[in-house]
């Protein structure tokens, strides 16, 4: 089973924290688990964690008016997000929400903020970290307004190689296709007819149910032809 030191080993600031923020880090950070479609935050509800998924997938949404729901990114294990909501102290403006049995880090507030107030390194890491955050939601809504399932399956797959957002992302990532429509918003029938059509054109293999990234360059070059 796999622990926050191993989430805290894959994150690329945390070598650059002092010995003493180390340790603080490593009391102080509380565990979850996470059952499918369970909640770790909710829209509206006041934030007092930076969240780190440890093992598992977690998706971050919300639901329009009309019932309509837009997911914004899938977090797969690795990563970290809340950073806007923590450091401007709002409550959550959306909801992130577990698609496997997932293990999830709290990093307190406080903990957050003295991070930023003590490494000059976590500081730029936090900066970079906003820019990409930034560039995935922009092409969030842009896949949001397409039309075509297999590209949106394939932005759906290439969203999660971000090296910058996903230290782990270089490794395999494995997906049903039940998650892939939660986190592309595509029909479970849609998102069969997409992975066979990438699957003929040898970029993803299909088999017991999941879906593997096997050519991510012939994926990205795919996505970009195709928009």
């Amino acid at each position: 089973m796999k622990t926050v030191d191993d989430l805290l080993s894959c994150s690329p600031w945390f070598t650059g924290l002092s010995v003493s923020l180390q340790h603080a880090l490593r009391v102080g950070i509380g565990l979850r688990k996470i059952e499918p479609d369970g909640y770790i935050c909710r829209r509206g509800e006041p934030c007092h964690h930076w969240i780190g998924v440890v093992d598992g997938l977690l998706k971050v949404c919300n639901s329009s008016q009309q019932g309509r729901l837009m997911t914004f990114a899938g977090i797969p294990s690795g990563a970290w997000f809340g950073e806007g909501t923590v450091l401007k102290s709002e409550p959550w403006h959306y909801d992130g929400i577990a698609v496997r049995p997932s293990l999830v880090a709290l990093l307190p507030a406080e903990l957050f903020v003295r991070m930023l107030d003590e490494s000059h390194s976590f500081s730029r890491f936090l900066l970079e970290h906003i820019n990409e955050r930034l560039g995935q939601l922009m092409a969030t809504v842009q896949n949001d307004r397409l039309s075509e399932p297999s590209l949106r399956v394939s932005n759906c797959l290439l969203a999660m190689f971000n090296t910058k957002l996903y230290p782990i992302s270089s490794a395999e990532i494995v997906l049903t296709q039940e998650e892939i429509g939660y986190l592309s918003g595509v029909t479970r029938q849609k998102v069969n007819r997409a992975v066979r059509d990438l699957h003929k054109l040898g970029l993803v293999d299909i088999s017991y149910g999941r879906v593997k990234v096997v050519d991510l360059d012939g994926l990205r070059r795919f996505a970009i032809s195709s928009t």
